[in-house]
């Protein structure tokens, strides 16, 4: 092996290493962003307004807040030459939006999120096979401790286990493929029709049952749905930037 391939290849894992930091540490952002949005909807649970409510305002605020980027962009959201991908991806986040926001608010907070840390075993599962990814002792090792400590806090060996105990494990599922799918677009494909699809198709999701229970909002109430949607849409632009920057089983 010559010296400028073992340069090459010391150069490339130096890069590696840095995408992987770095993409992770967008992911830590975005996990303290998602624990407020996981506050505010609990508050939220203690009003008469629901899950579908809540996901619709969110999406609709969210489009609002990205017009001014798609102008900048001089961007056209919805032109894609990844449209099932796309359409894939949003259910799959429409999905663990809903089931994530009802887990919240029917259940303790803390048991919701040790649930919700069954993401990166599936993470890690689906990077290896669908994404090919080389995975460690030291990732596997990891990924097992949580997912033990998940059973401890699920407890599904002592009886009959809830409904909304089950809800939080089906959204960590649902944002575990969303992740692999992430990876799937090419590096040009823009953060912003992401971001807009996904809105957009959780939006819709949600509009039927959310129209025929619509609560009109008190003022206390609007901000709190702000602050879902504007902490939720910085938290999945993290997300996004965090797992297409770095290797998906490690961030």
């Amino acid at each position: 092996m010559s010296e400028t391939t073992v340069q090459t290849a010391a150069h490339e894992a130096a890069r590696v290493r840095h995408d992987n930091l770095s993409g992770a540490g967008f992911v830590v952002a975005a996990a303290v962003g998602f624990t407020v949005v996981s506050v505010l909807v609990k508050a939220l649970g203690q009003t008469e307004i629901d899950v579908f409510q809540i996901t619709v305002i969110r999406s609709v605020l969210g489009l609002c807040l990205l017009l001014p980027l798609f102008w900048r962009a001089r961007l056209v959201p919805w032109r894609t030459q990844h449209l099932k991908i796309h359409l894939a991806r949003a259910g799959l986040g429409g999905t663990a939006v809903l089931t994530g926001y009802y887990a919240f608010m029917k259940l303790p907070l803390a048991e919701v999120t040790s649930i919700s840390f069954t993401v990166p075993l599936f993470v890690t599962v689906a990077a290896v096979i669908f994404l090919g990814e080389i995975v460690g002792w030291r990732r596997w090792s990891a990924t097992a401790m949580g997912f033990a400590g998940v059973l401890v806090v699920a407890s599904p060996f002592d009886g009959a286990v809830e409904l909304a105990t089950l809800l939080p494990v089906g959204m960590a599922v649902c944002i575990a493929f969303s992740v692999v799918l992430l990876k799937r677009f090419p590096a040009r494909e823009s953060q912003l029709t992401m971001l807009f699809f996904f809105l957009v198709i959780s939006g819709l999701m949600a509009i039927g049952p959310a129209i025929s229970s619509w609560h009109q909002p008190s003022t206390d109430e609007w901000l709190l749905l702000g602050g879902v949607a504007v902490m939720g849409l910085i938290s999945q632009a993290l997300v996004i930037r965090g797992v297409r920057l770095g290797e998906a089983s490690f961030v």
